[in-house]
């Protein structure tokens, strides 16, 4: 149990009580069910700050995984400065990944699971060495890193979008919805992952592009940033997680009927249909 979870005072930057952030948690995960959003946070709570933020999340996936719910790595959010832009958050962020939110490439998903849908265009590093902080570095990750593959994520917000800041967008998962990998998965060093570029199709036209080191000016960067963050919680990176390093891409809306496709070039392609 992190420091997050066990309670909060004064002293760990949390303002909210045990029985509010459980209450949020809550809120957030009956929103999910519902396909629902809820008013933001941070017009309720005024002074909610950014360790309430992660305490509520992490209650949140403690009962998850309670109910049953198999963690199986983490998300990384708004890593580049276009997904800084496209938000009008200015940090990175982080959230859980769940078995049941893990796709194959090609799949089918249904677009009424999510809640403001949108798909970016990621890196996932898929470790077999664990990385823990407080100074872990790009080379800690990048010898920690078995493979990485191209991967989609689906962003699903449950709290409104207008007006929101980092401290809804975290106690909301991150926006995590769901993600879908595919392509082909390469080794570190195999190429290089800085010019790692993708063209994001929608319908079979490009509605966007870009390239991996808009990350950090390096993906693993964004893995690193995590592990160390995580230390503050009292957490790490552990063998086996699915890490999404972050998007190099704007958010992309997505409907039902719409087929999505990602083209990595030697990496290859992943895709899903939503219906």
């Amino acid at each position: 149990m992190t420091g997050q979870e066990a309670g909060g005072g004064a002293d760990d930057g949390r303002t909210l009580d045990d029985a509010t952030v459980t209450a949020i948690a809550d809120e957030l995960a009956r929103a999910d069910a519902d396909r629902a959003t809820v008013p933001l946070l941070t017009a309720r709570y005024p002074g909610m700050t950014i360790e309430d933020s992660y305490a509520v999340q992490n209650t949140w996936r403690r009962r998850g995984i309670e109910a049953g719910r198999r963690p199986v790595g983490r998300k990384i959010g708004l890593t580049s400065k276009v997904m800084q832009a496209a938000t009008g958050i200015t940090e990175p962020d982080y959230g859980a990944i769940f078995a049941d939110m893990v796709h194959e490439n090609g799949s089918v998903i249904e677009h009424a699971r999510f809640s403001n849908v949108r798909v970016e265009v990621e890196l996932a590093f898929v470790l077999n060495q664990r990385v823990a902080g407080p100074d872990a570095t790009v080379f800690d990750v990048l010898r920690a890193t078995e493979y990485v593959v191209p991967a989609l994520e689906i962003l699903s917000s449950r709290i409104e979008l207008a007006g929101r800041t980092i401290v809804d967008t975290i106690s909301d998962n991150a926006a995590m919805g769901g993600m879908v990998y595919g392509g082909n998965p390469v080794k570190v060093g195999e190429t290089d992952l800085r010019w790692v570029a993708a063209l994001l199709y929608r319908n079979e036209v490009i509605e966007e592009s870009g390239v991996a080191a808009a990350v950090l000016n390096h993906p693993a960067a964004g893995v690193a940033w995590l592990a160390n963050k995580l230390a503050r919680h009292g957490d790490m990176l552990e063998p086996g997680e699915i890490i999404l390093a972050g998007s190099f891409t704007r958010p992309m809306w997505v409907e039902p009927g719409d087929t999505v496709l990602a083209d990595y070039r030697e990496l290859g392609t992943v895709s899903c249909r939503f219906v």
